[in-house]
Parts: structure tokens; sequence; C-alpha cells
């Protein structure tokens, strides 16, 4: 039987600036009131991206809003959070980041078995030619689309 995932917060807007080339799932290491705002759907990743410092990568900019209920043993909502993978990949992206040029960009944060997990892509910048080959390439499979519709009702 598949695990359930529950999606807490997809970064909608990563798929129409970057070109995602690769993906990963990592950990994250979370404070009891992050995963509690993170269990209310109090996220957002619209400008968070990750980085490779010091042998460990980090999920920055990443607004976890503060827990209501927490007290005094509440968050900072803009922290650095510790992401979790394996020694070869952090060596892997770090290298890929570093001499490429690529960006690690984080795409969905779900719950997998009861652990928060975070889909990480290796992306390439789109250039707004491309943004705009993107969405002509979408609206011709959307009018494509609508004329199958269309003949297939006569």
């Amino acid at each position: 039987m598949a695990e359930a995932e529950r999606i807490i917060a997809e970064n909608r807007q990563a798929r129409h600036n970057y070109h995602l080339l690769q993906f990963w799932e990592a950990g994250l290491v979370l404070t009891g009131s992050e995963v509690k705002s993170l269990r209310a759907g109090q996220v957002q990743l619209k400008d968070s991206f990750a980085l490779v410092r010091g042998g460990q990568a980090q999920l920055v900019n990443c607004h976890i809003s503060p827990y209501r209920n927490a007290g005094y043993a509440g968050h900072e909502p803009e922290r650095s959070r510790r992401l979790l993978l394996h020694k070869a990949e952090i060596d892997k992206l770090e290298g890929q980041t570093r001499e490429k040029g690529l960006t690690l960009i984080p795409v969905r944060l779900y719950f997998k078995r009861g652990r928060v997990k975070c889909e990480l892509a290796l992306a390439k910048g789109k250039q707004q030619y491309d943004k705009r080959e993107t969405e002509r390439r979408r609206e011709a499979e959307r009018e494509a689309r609508a004329a199958m519709k269309a003949h297939g009702r006569r």
C-alpha cells in the first residue's frame, strides 16, 4: 500500500520562472510550533530557495507564520531551516549550484508518514522569451483540447 502524502504548500511560480531539471526529497529540522503552523497551512514558499553552506543544506526565506497558541515557545517566521540530505547529495548539489549556476528551489512541502518533507528542484532561470513561449504552447494545447471536445459533441 502506498503511503499517503498530504500536500501542505506548492510553489506554483517555480514552474513559471524556472526550468526544473532534477528533484530531491529532503526532510526539515523544525520546532513544534512550526509543525503546528504547517498543519494549519500557514506557510509561504514563493520567494524561498535553498543554499549549501558549510556542508549543510539550508532552506532560506520560507515564511512559516507563528502558531497562535504557541505561548512563549514560538518561532521566528523567516529563519533558515536545515534540510536533511545525505552527504553525497549535498556534495552533488553544492557542485552543481556553484559550477553550473543553477539554483535550488523548493517546489512543495508535504507530510509523508507524519514527517514534513520538502521537494527540492535543481533549476535554471527562464528568460522572458522562454516564459512567453511556454505560455504560447500551453494556450495552443488548451485550444486544441477545446476544439476536440467541441468536435466530439456534434
